[in-house]
C-alpha cells in the first residue's frame, strides 16, 4: 500500500511508519522539518505540493495537532484548536481534488472525548460525551472530519488511550517518576486509565484498513482499563521499585504550573472500552497490563 501520515514524526507516526515500513509498504510523512526523502513539507494550513502525494495514495493517517502537555492559556487553547481543525481542512481540500480518491482516511481524535468516569464504561455507542474544553476540542476535530462525505474514501476517527511505548509518549516519564519513588496515587488514585500498548495501537490502525465495515468512531485502547492506584502499583512491581510517594491533587496542581502542563493529563478519569474493534474480531497482543510491562520493562 501506499500510505501518507500528516505530522508522522512524532512518537506515533514513527512508530507507524516502522511497523508499516518492515510489512513493505510505501510510507510517506508529511511534516514542517522534512529532512528525509519520504519525508515531504506542509504547514498543516495550505495547499501546496505535497498534495499531489495523495494521488494513487490507498491511506491518509492524519496525527496533526498541538500537544495538548501545556498550559491551557488562551493562546494555547487557539493553537491546539487551529492545529487540529486546519489540518482537517486543508486535507479534505487535497482529497476532494485528487482524481485518484484514498480507501481510508484515519483522523486522530482522543478518548478524551467521554466524560470523567470511574464506573461508566464508555463504549462508542453509549459513550457519555460531556461539555469542556478538552471535550469540546475533540467534538469540534470530529465534526470537521466528519461534516464532508467523500465518495469511496471510508472515514475513521481514532479516540486512542494512553499510548504505552518506550520511545515516547507518556510511559517513559511515568517510569522515571517510578525509577526515583515517585510512583504513587496522582490524585486520589481511583480515576481509571485507559490504556494501549504501542504494538496493539499499530495493529489496531493496520486492522482498520483491512476491515471495511469499520468506520465512525472508533475507540483504540485495550478492553482493561484500570485504577490509577491499581496501574501504578502494578509499573512499581515490573520495575521492582519498593515504594512510591503518593502525590495529592494539590501538590499536582503546583507541580503542573512548575512544569508547564495541566493536571487534567493525569487526574481524569479515562474508562474507555474498544468495543468496535472486538466485536469486529480484532485480538490484542496486550489486552492486560501486567502483559504490557512485561514487555516494555
Amino acid at each position: 500500500m501506499k500510505i501518507i501520515i500528516a505530522a508522522g514524526t512524532g512518537f506515533l507516526g514513527k512508530n507507524l511508519e516502522q511497523y508499516f515500513t518492515a510489512k513493505g509498504h510505501q510510507v510517506y510523512i508529511l511534516t514542517r522539518n522534512p529532512k528525509r526523502r519520504s519525508e515531504f513539507y506542509w504547514d498543516a494550513n495550505t495547499l501546496g505540493e505535497w498534495k499531489n502525494l495523495l494521488e494513487n495514495a490507498d491511506v491518509l493517517i492524519n496525527l496533526a495537532g498541538k500537544s495538548v502537555d501545556c498550559r491551557y492559556m488562551p493562546k494555547n487553547r487557539q493553537e491546539i484548536h487551529d492545529s487540529r481543525i486546519n489540518s482537517t481542512k486543508v486535507l479534505q481540500q487535497a482529497v476532494d481534488q485528487c482524481r485518484s480518491k484514498l480507501k481510508v482516511w484515519m483522523n486522530a481524535s482522543s478518548a478524551t472525548i467521554y466524560i470523567h468516569s470511574e464506573t461508566h464504561l464508555n463504549t462508542e455507542e453509549n459513550g457519555i460525551i460531556g461539555d469542556d474544553f478538552s471535550m469540546n476540542i475533540c467534538k469540534s476535530w470530529e465534526q470537521e472530519f466528519f461534516k464532508t462525505t467523500t465518495e469511496e474514501v471510508r472515514k475513521v476517527a481514532l479516540r486512542t488511550s494512553i499510548v504505552l511505548g518506550n520511545n515516547g509518549g507518556a510511559f517513559p516519564k511515568l517510569k522515571t517518576l517510578t525509577k526515583f519513588g515517585l510512583g504513587g496515587n496522582q490524585g486520589r488514585g481511583n480515576q481509571k486509565v485507559s490504556w494501549i500498548h504501542i504494538h496493539d495501537f499499530c495493529k489496531a490502525v493496520e486492522y482498520v484498513i483491512d476491515h471495511h465495515n469499520l468506520l465512525g468512531p472508533v475507540n483504540v485502547t485495550a478492553p482493561n482499563p484500570l485504577s490509577n492506584e491499581k496501574f501504578m502499583a502494578a509499573l512499581r512491581r515490573e520495575m521492582n521499585i519498593p515504594f512510591g510517594l503518593n502525590a495529592p491533587a494539590w501538590q499536582l496542581e503546583i507541580a503542573s504550573v512548575v512544569v508547564r502542563t495541566e493536571t487534567e493529563l493525569l487526574l481524569k478519569s479515562r474508562n474507555v472500552y474498544p468495543d468496535k474493534l472486538l466485536k469486529n474480531g480484532f485480538e490484542f497482543t496486550y489486552p492486560k497490563l501486567a502483559t504490557a510491562l512485561k514487555d516494555l520493562v
